[in-house]
């Protein structure tokens, strides 16, 4: 498994690469075991090319690429975005002393499944896209001359987990790629993708631990060998603790497996979040005559202990303990899944910074610098493989969710930070979708009973010093059908508040969950709430994706999981805005529920859980980062009341604009808001407070656009009136920073709309970078109103025309935006004078496809009134905006 480069590849040598062919030199020259990734210098083909198997196949016109890769960067502008088959290939020149020894090649990842030749040969196939797998190769390779690996990959395998699920399947070799020369005697290298060497820690208390080292040694050599097998446990200071050794005789060919025990450690230095100590167990072996060491493998340990409640939660090393935890989804646009460890290091050191100790791995096993990270920034940790919404008749699908289950274990076993196995997620989500009669569902539900019934098996078998479990959608289902009664602790998705119900719909369905099931220990295993930097609300609700109700959902939840002791603990989801195609939403292809943005830029709420977390640092945040660009209706020269937010964990914050103090108010839930005056176009707010006896600031410069209610000669000079009709949200426009606000009913001397009634569509709006002001619309206008003096003038329309059903995503839970099937057409007229005597956008543009009108009218009058006249269908309109011209 992949550790810290420095110390724990198994005394790594580094390499270099002489040439384009990859000759290595190695340093030292005497190395026994030597590892290297082969990730540069490959070549590419998206498509299908059986040939490409053949070492003489010509590969000069394909794309130069290197490892880590991806070919689905398309899923972050297509819903329907390749998945297929890709072939890779590349040359390696072996050096001359790797002969005679065993050669392994390791793949870290390959989505979904890889098919491996060399020199035309096929080596072995693995059916999994996101653990590992090795071949021993030596059979295949050549000394003589260049060999040519081959690579078959493809992500559209309906046999392999996921075959469902709320996020992009990406396709590639996106992890490394290494090669491992050892001596004919060595650690077994083809453990189910593991390193062979297993440590656990069966007895841990204050006063004294245990610790137990199992593993195999092949032979491939075809005389006896004579070994010796030595352990060396090291303190966390770096100072050896003690040493055991073992003398073995192999038989040739013999695989020969060892457990070892070492003496108790006395008041051993215990592993938690806070405090994540890390032993370090170096495994040798070595010539028993000779002494020369052939293999050795390095790796940590922690010392801890464990158990969840049903009543009173979570405890760690004997001590309640709350679960405050992130899921974690592993792309990041514009690249997809193909990170650097460096950016998966970095995700966990945000994750630590905003105070969590506890990450779902989901849905799927990571990259192994994740959970290094784990285990050395102190992070616990629940790992699954990618069992998702339906379990299907395919054959061989569940034989591959067993094996990658082992996989999964084996491969992470020795990280100290992991404390749960999962194996599946939502099943019956899709289950109870598809299958709309008792006789068609039934029999889905004994397929997801009984493969969830095998895993829970084997995962006992592989390991049972860790906990089983599974996420549920909030349907009572899963203990309806026994499904609940499987796995050790439960966990929970649930979305009260955002994909219906009401915020305190959450805190009721856990309250009845304890009531009825009370031998369930429960984590809230996904919550969250969308948003979008560009909307904003006064008055946010539900679905709208404004940042300010994202703000509230959370406000609410965490107190919740908080202070509710029977809830282990909760992971909010997501920790990142990620790829999800088939999503459509105020951001096409987006799940916008993180934390932190695409770029892993922090969102505001993110300094509500580190000032909720942290208690060892100062949290001082003005959250209104994400909406520097501020605009509102002024009257006259009275400056615009608009809330601004602080997240803190000081007792209390005062507010300044410009120098001026708004006053000091307590914090409540982390939170103090301040109804702040804006007149000038680049205040600066101050925000400080006192932390044990330290002033602290932060500071923060608004850019504001006041827009008068009132529109004259004077005030309309320069002015663009932008309003988002039908909508409660003000929405700034990434591309030209102009601020949309939210649409008002007329009032005489004003502006506003006349008639009709709000609607929205989630469904993405083609034709425009400004999805959402295209995704609401006031149905049923009559007319929109302007009292402005006399003059020439601009005037553009935006409509969409969202009025046929359309097909919508299983997890909108209810949301599904169906609409009813007609074609709108309608007259529109100016001051009375026709501008379009029958406008049907469905007709010129298409469905969800954005449409702008720009008109230009001499007004004559103190009015501007557009007025419509309904042909078939209703009338109405997306946004409107007015621009004075002369």
């Amino acid at each position: 498994m992949k550790k810290d480069k420095n110390t724990s590849r198994q005394k790594i040598s580094h390499w270099m690469a002489a040439t384009a062919l990859s000759l290595f030199i190695l340093s030292p020259a005497h190395a026994q075991h030597e590892t290297q990734t082969i990730n540069d210098s490959w070549k590419f083909l998206k498509g299908e090319c059986t040939s490409a198997a053949d070492s003489a196949f010509n590969d000069s016109q394909w794309a130069d690429i290197h490892l880590p890769h991806t070919w689905n960067t398309d899923a972050y502008t297509e819903k329907d975005y390749y998945r297929g088959t890709g072939w890779y290939r590349r040359r390696i020149t072996l050096p001359k002393d790797w002969e005679g020894k065993q050669v392994f090649l390791k793949l870290d990842a390959a989505s979904k499944a890889a098919t491996l030749f060399i020199n035309g040969k096929n080596i072995g196939e693995h059916a999994g896209g996101y653990t590992a797998c090795t071949f021993n190769i030596t059979p295949f390779l050549s000394f003589r001359s260049p060999n040519v690996l081959a690579i078959r990959v493809d992500n559209a395998r309906m046999d392999i987990p996921p075959i469902s699920g709320d996020f992009t399947f990406f396709g590639g070799i996106y992890r490394d790629m290494w090669l491992t020369a050892v001596p004919d005697q060595h650690f077994n290298l083809t453990n189910h993708g593991s390193d062979g060497i297993f440590i656990s820690t069966p007895q841990v208390s204050e006063e004294k631990a245990t610790l137990s080292i199992r593993g195999e040694i092949k032979n491939d050599a075809r005389e006896k060998a004579n070994l010796e097998l030595i352990h060396s446990i090291y303190q966390p200071d770096g100072t050896l603790l003690q040493t055991l050794k073992k003398s073995i005789q192999l038989k040739p060919g013999e695989t020969y497996a060892f457990q070892n025990a070492a003496s108790p450690i006395l008041y051993p230095r215990l592993w938690t979040p806070e405090t994540p100590a890390l032993y370090r167990i170096e495994t040798t072996l070595r010539d028993r005559k000779t002494k020369v060491v052939l293999d050795q493998s390095n790796h940590h340990t922690g010392f801890r202990w464990f158990h969840f409640d049903a009543d009173k939660g979570f405890f760690l090393n004997g001590k309640p303990y709350k679960l405050r935890g992130i899921c974690r989804h592993q792309d990041q646009k514009p690249i997809g899944v193909a990170l650097t460890d460096e950016m998966h290091r970095r995700d966990m050191k945000l994750m630590k910074e905003m105070g969590a100790n506890f990450i779902r791995v989901s849905h799927y096993p990571q990259d192994d610098a994740l959970l290094e990270m784990c285990d050395k920034l102190g992070m616990l940790a629940w790992e699954e493989i990618p069992i998702i919404d339906i379990v299907p008749e395919t054959p061989g699908y569940g034989d591959n969710c067993e094996r990658n289950l082992r996989e999964m274990i084996r491969q992470h076993y020795n990280h100290p930070s992991i404390i749960a196995w999962g194996y599946m997620n939502e099943i019956l989500l899709v289950t109870q979708r598809k299958y709309k009669t008792e006789a068609e569902l039934k029999p889905a539900i004994e397929r997801a009973s009984s493969l969830a019934k095998r895993l829970e098996k084997v995962l006992k078998e592989e390991d049972s010093t860790r906990v089983s479990t599974m996420a549920f959608h909030g349907s009572n289902s899963y203990n309806e059908t026994g499904i609940s009664n499987i796995t050790d602790i439960v966990g929970w998705n649930l979305y009260q508040g955002w994909y219906g119900g009401d915020v305190t719909g959450f805190e009721k369905y856990l309250a009845q969950q304890h009531r009825d099931y009370p031998t369930h220990p429960m984590i809230v295993s996904e919550y969250g709430a969308g948003s979008d930097r560009r909307l904003h609300s006064l008055t946010p609700r539900a679905f709208d994706f404004s940042i300010e109700y994202q703000q509230k959902y959370l406000e609410h939840y965490l107190p919740v999981l908080e202070n509710t002791p029977y809830v282990c603990g909760g992971t909010h989801w997501n920790f990142i805005d990620f790829c999800s195609a088939l999503r459509d939403e105020s951001m096409p292809r987006i799940n916008n529920k993180g934390l932190v943005y695409a770029d892993r830029t922090p969102k505001d709420v993110y300094y509500y859980y580190q000032a909720a977390w942290r208690k060892d640092i100062p949290v001082l945040h003005i959250a209104s980062r994400d909406w520097t660009h501020r605009s509102g209706v002024q009257q006259g020269d009275t400056p615009v009341l608009l809330p601004v937010k602080v997240y803190s964990n000081l007792p209390e914050v005062e507010l300044f604009i410009d120098g001026k103090s708004i006053g000091k108010q307590q914090t409540k839930n982390y939170t103090a808001t301040f109804e702040v005056p804006f007149s000038n176009k680049e205040p600066l707010l101050l925000a400080q407070g006192n932390y044990q006896g330290t002033m602290v600031q932060d500071g923060l410069r608004v850019n504001f656009r006041p827009v008068p209610a009132r529109l004259n000669a004077t005030n309309l000079k320069n002015l663009e009136l932008a309003i988002n009709v039908g909508s409660r949200c003000f929405f700034t426009s990434d591309e030209s920073q102009l601020t949309w606000l939210p649409d008002q009913p007329y009032t005489p001397g004003s502006w506003g709309y006349i008639g009709g009634e709000e609607q929205d569509t989630k469904t993405e709006i083609h034709n425009t970078a400004d999805g959402p002001l295209f995704q609401t619309l006031r149905n049923g206008i009559e007319g929109y109103r302007f009292d402005v003096p006399k003059g020439v003038y601009e005037i553009e329309l935006l409509f969409t025309d969202i009025f046929r059903q359309n097909s919508s995503a299983a997890y909108l839970l209810g949301r599904d935006g169906a609409q009813e099937n007609h074609e709108s057409a309608f007259g529109i007229s100016v001051n009375g004078s026709p501008v379009e005597e029958s406008l049907s956008p469905c007709k010129e543009s298409g469905y969800f496809h954005a449409l702008r009108k720009k008109y230009i009218v001499n007004n004559e009058a103190d009015s501007l009134e557009i007025r419509f006249q309904a042909i078939s269908g209703k009338c109405f309109l997306n946004g409107i905006k007015l621009r004075n011209i002369y």
